[in-house]
């Protein structure tokens, strides 16, 4: 692929706030897209971007959730100082919040000559190979995306990242949420991802103390940038 990425680290942001984000970045590489398909002769060059950010704690719905895996009341919700949005992004419901690292690639997957299912299969990988360097052996479940530990052990396996994307003229949007040092009794109110019979966990549950936030995300930046083979600006 070897193609140029701008990277951004948005920080701790609202989830609506980075939603409207890369909705425009989104909305510009589609604009691009178009008028290099009407121009041949005079392209634009297609500026992929990838955004790592946090969020304050935060339940979104998938375009194929159901609702009642939301198990609280919209006044439960305030007590526990959560917000609750129905996203566009696939997948079902999920939690995020400080601690965890979120990362939305906007990407040009035709340009990148990536399928969507390539292109879920990598962002999986780059999270392995992140988690490996902690001696954490993460692995994909059938029927489902993320990435989980322990998912031949009954009764044991339990997703450390959740991805959930959309894709629109082969441009993506929405992405993962790797929980580093994620106060997991968030997770207590919903059914993850629609499961009932499934855990979640992080890298601070796992390894048995914090982890150094800062240097988990460049970790996963060069994992990220080895396994789809582009360079981050």
């Amino acid at each position: 692929m070897n193609s140029s990425v701008i990277f951004e680290d948005l920080g701790l942001i609202e989830y609506k706030q980075a939603w409207d984000y890369q909705e425009e970045i989104f909305d510009s590489i589609i604009e691009i897209k178009l008028f290099n398909r009407e121009h041949p002769d005079d392209l634009k060059p297609i500026s992929h971007k990838l955004l790592f950010c946090e969020h304050p704690n935060v339940y979104t719905l998938g375009k194929s959730g159901a609702v009642n895996n939301l198990l609280i009341n919209d006044a439960f919700l305030k007590q526990i100082n959560a917000t609750y949005y129905k996203s566009n992004r696939g997948g079902d419901i999920t939690y995020h919040g400080p601690g965890q690292i979120v990362g939305y690639p906007i990407f040009d997957l035709e340009e990148m000559g990536l399928t969507i299912k390539n292109y879920i299969h990598l962002l999986e990988e780059s999270i392995i190979s992140c988690i490996a360097d902690y001696d954490l052996e993460g692995d994909r479940l059938n029927g489902a995306t993320g990435v989980w530990l322990d998912v031949d052990v009954a009764g044991k396996a339990r997703k450390i990242c959740a991805i959930g994307v959309k894709a629109s003229r082969y441009v993506s949007m929405h992405g993962f949420a790797l929980n580093v040092n994620t106060d997991l009794s968030y997770f207590n109110h919903i059914n993850p991802c629609g499961f009932l019979d499934k855990g979640v966990t992080s890298l601070e549950k796992e390894l048995g103390e914090k982890q150094d936030f800062g240097l988990v995300k460049k970790n996963l930046l060069r994992h990220i940038e080895k396994v789809f083979q582009i360079k981050l600006s």
